[in-house]
């Protein structure tokens, strides 16, 4: 059973271009940045950390990236971590930003039940982040 020190987990995200992310996670959606963090040892890294909320986006660039990349497709793609969930309360303003940004829309405002509008874009890696505005 956990004991839990804070109410939110933190999650990390591996990254191909710092400056893209960076832009997109910090500087068009408001993350806070906290610091850059070397990673030394068998893998060198840099660790971007950013905060939402009480959640930490730890956006990690290898200094040889890995080969490999998540198959995309978003939800229907893969198994996996496919997207993450942020509540928010301006879903309008964030995802015309996001679009006016260049960034990929990938489900536009889109009301799924009464009250509960979402809409869903992708991150430079491809990774989807979902903007729910839940006013039940």
């Amino acid at each position: 059973m956990l004991s839990l020190r804070k109410d939110s987990i933190d999650l990390g995200i591996v990254i191909r271009d710092s400056a893209a992310s960076l832009a997109f996670y910090r500087d068009l959606l408001g993350f806070e940045h906290v610091a850059d963090t070397p990673m030394p040892g068998d893998l060198p890294a840099t660790m971007h950390r950013l905060m939402c909320g009480t959640t930490m986006i730890k956006l990690v660039k290898h200094d040889d990236p890995p080969a490999a990349s998540a198959p995309g497709g978003g939800i229907a793609g893969a198994t996996g971590l496919r997207y993450f969930t942020m509540q928010i309360t301006n879903l309008a303003e964030v995802t015309q930003a996001c679009g006016d940004a260049g960034v990929r829309v990938i489900i536009d405002q889109l009301e799924v039940r009464p009250g509960v509008t979402i809409s869903m874009v992708s991150d430079p890696d491809g990774n989807w982040v979902e903007f729910v505005d839940d006013r039940t």
